[in-house]
């Protein structure tokens, strides 16, 4: 597969805990979340199921956007997971 510069959130359950990420790997970013081999704040809180990701061109938008939804207030990143995935459901299976 291809490299793809991708923004996602990645959350512990629904309206739980949110994790913002940027990455060229999607696939592989989200396994590693998966398999808790990431210390930290994802680890730590349970934050695993990709509920959101974007894709871009270029790494630089990517990360510019990245940078712009951790600045969201916590209803409007609720929102736009809703507006895509109303389930909130684990999309890590189908980009597989």
């Amino acid at each position: 597969m291809q490299r793809q510069p991708c923004v996602s959130l990645l959350a512990s359950g629904r309206n739980g805990t949110r994790y913002t990420g940027v990455t060229s790997d999607p696939i592989k970013r989200v396994y590693r979340h998966k398999q808790h081999v990431i210390a930290g704040f994802t680890r730590r809180y349970g934050v695993d199921s990709l509920v959101w990701f974007e894709c871009h061109m270029a790494m630089e938008s990517a990360i510019g956007r990245e940078k712009a939804i951790e600045k969201w207030r916590r209803a409007w990143q609720v929102g736009r997971i809703e507006q895509f995935n109303p389930q909130w459901l684990d999309l890590y299976p189908e980009r597989l």
